[in-house]
């Protein structure tokens, strides 16, 4: 029996199903045997590439954390003034002589508390003004937004581990020259914008960092890059006041932290325009997957 509308290869294909099939009745139709076949070739295929897409996607975040984590330690050992985001707690842990990535996990936990605050509030009142056709759909993002922010915990314990890591193995530049330290400074910011801009690509569990200042952009309807500024100037402003309370002078806080403020954001920026489309791609996140 030949199939309307099919090439001899599929007419090959489908003969066996049709060798042993029961007689039509009058109206009735084969090709459901046929889209059952390609249903199940489609699956296939979809499965192995989703899983493909998978390991991409997976690979990519945990090598955009490590760089990410590679370029704040570098930034510390430059000694020219620290990213703006570990600002307070490199300070505190420089002053009370504790470690420095425990107490960046405490300022990582304050970080998503706040948000499952923002998040919490914002969230209740959308669910009050919904419309009864919307609620479940809106009840059900609020879920899924209280997990994506419950899950940086554990995302913020194992930053923490790799910085540990990197500030063991990376030797201290402050006593080397002043271009050293500069060129230094110059790498970490350039991995920092990297692993930042890899890590936001992926679209997984966003680090504290930037979820913090996502979730203060959401609920206040400012852009992300304005509230991103402010947010480094309050974090500057809060370890220069500690520093000049504590010790009587900066820690932390200098030079490199305005450069490091205003230049991750340009990295971010080429870094996505170089690479964002293929590396959304491979991961399955664009529509040319």
């Amino acid at each position: 029996m030949e199939i309307p509308g099919l090439s001899s290869g599929f007419q090959n294909f489908f003969a066996k199903d049709f060798r042993n099939a029961r007689p039509l009745r009058a109206g009735q139709r084969r090709p459901i045997i046929i889209r059952k076949h390609m249903i199940c070739i489609r699956r296939k295929g979809a499965g192995t590439l989703k899983k493909r897409n998978f390991f991409w996607r997976g690979l990519f975040y945990c090598v955009g954390l490590l760089v990410l984590a590679m370029g704040l330690t570098l930034n510390t050992k430059a000694d020219l003034g620290v990213s703006p985001i570990i600002s307070v707690s490199y300070c505190v842990a420089t002053v009370t002589q504790t470690n420095f990535g425990d107490m960046t996990l405490v300022l990582y936990a304050l970080f998503v508390f706040a948000e499952l605050f923002l998040h919490m509030r914002q969230g209740k009142r959308q669910i009050r003004e919904a419309d009864p056709a919307l609620l479940p759909s809106r009840r059900t993002a609020y879920r899924l937004r209280l997990v994506m922010d419950v899950l940086q915990f554990p995302l913020s314990l194992v930053f923490t581990r790799f910085l540990n890591a990197f500030g063991a193995m990376l030797p201290d530049f402050a006593a080397d020259g002043l271009a050293v330290r500069i060129a230094i400074l110059v790498l970490a910011i350039v991995l920092t914008g990297i692993g930042a801009a890899t890590t936001l690509l992926m679209r997984v569990v966003p680090n504290p960092g930037d979820g913090i200042v996502q979730s203060i952009a959401d609920c206040t309807h400012k852009r992300v890059g304005l509230v991103k500024n402010v947010f480094d100037l309050c974090n500057l402003a809060l370890s220069a006041s500690l520093g000049l309370l504590l010790t009587g002078g900066l820690v932390g806080a200098g030079v490199g932290s305005l450069l490091a403020m205003l230049g991750v954001g340009r990295v971010i920026a080429v870094w996505g325009r170089l690479t964002g489309k293929r590396l959304t791609r491979l991961a399955g996140l664009s529509e040319e997957a």
